[in-house]
């Protein structure tokens, strides 16, 4: 099976490298708009195919779309990173219109395709995919909850001095700096509330640093990161591929869960052969409701620019 990643920069060559290592994809084909910087990622990648132990073909081009065709999944990472004091929503000018482009050219050789958006902003990029592609919503998925959770999840496992292995969390809303909300009251140890381990101050803490998680490596790195966001769109791809049912947060085009409509936000989904195949109903807490419906206002002021 065929998965094509749009965009061999630090994030899409991470996004090959670990799709081709779990093996799971016939091909992989790395697209970029800078000539050779496509085919040189993916020469450079299948040299470690001996020593990291994989058959994944992986191949480059320079803006050749038809090298795509039939292609089950695309990742959408093209677009520019962020930069130091940069906010995501900051980027939309030149993301929009690249990523709109990028979108017709994948599904006019794909016509069922899926699509995964990493782009920033990430929650309006993947409503402007939803209005130019004609694909059903179950077809489009951006990528950001499940990074966000992963953050949580490393931060909760640091604040409990335990093996992440130990603890699972959930971040939904928006993958934003002020519109992610992680799920406190949900995050367990071993299965049991992380409250019974951490005190308020604590739980705060790591609610804080999971909603900066992407500023904070920004600054470190002065770009933004790549293995992490590469691992999560990993996930996504494998679990579609494989047909595994696994549940993510994403941000996916809602229409009235959640309290919200018209309008992609993060909501745990699950995943499998056909996209994101159905949303999972989980109650909030009061206080997390309202910062969702926050999130969604900051996200629909964001999407309003896409007119102009």
């Amino acid at each position: 099976m065929k998965v094509t990643v749009v965009g061999a920069g630090a994030v899409g060559a991470s996004c090959a490298e670990y799709i081709a290592i779990k093996n799971f994809a016939s091909e992989v084909v790395l697209v970029d708009i800078k000539e050779g910087y496509a085919e040189g990622k993916a020469m450079d990648l299948m040299q470690t195919a001996s020593l990291n132990g994989f058959d994944t073909k992986i191949t480059g081009t320079t803006g050749d779309y038809s090298k795509t065709a039939g292609s089950a999944v695309a990742v959408i990472t093209s677009g520019i990173p962020r930069k130091p004091g940069m906010t995501r929503e900051e980027l939309i000018g030149i993301n929009a219109g690249i990523v709109k482009d990028v979108t017709q050219n994948l599904v006019k050789h794909s016509p069922n395709i899926i699509l995964i958006v990493v782009s920033n902003p990430m929650d309006t990029m993947t409503y402007l995919v939803h209005k130019t592609s004609g694909l059903p919503k179950n077809r489009i998925i951006g990528m950001g909850g499940a990074l966000d959770s992963a953050r949580f999840k490393y931060r909760l496992a640091e604040a409990l001095n335990c093996p992440i292995s130990d603890v699972d969390g959930m971040v939904v809303g928006a993958h934003s700096d002020t519109g992610m909300v992680p799920l406190m009251s949900k995050a367990t140890r071993n299965g049991v509330p992380v409250s019974e381990f951490l005190n308020d101050d604590q739980m705060k803490y790591v609610e804080e640093e999971t909603r900066v998680g992407g500023a904070t490596l920004t600054k470190l790195l002065g770009t933004s990161a790549w293995y992490a966001p590469g691992a999560a769109v990993s996930g996504l791809v494998q679990a579609i591929v494989c047909d595994q049912k696994k549940m993510f947060p994403c941000s996916i085009l809602v229409n009235g869960e959640y309290g919200q409509s018209d309008i992609c936000m993060g909501v745990p989904v699950i995943i499998g052969k056909d996209g994101w195949e159905r949303i999972v109903d989980i109650p909030l807490t009061e206080e997390e409701k309202q910062k969702f419906a926050t999130a969604a206002e900051a996200v629909r002021a964001v999407n309003a620019t896409l007119n102009s």
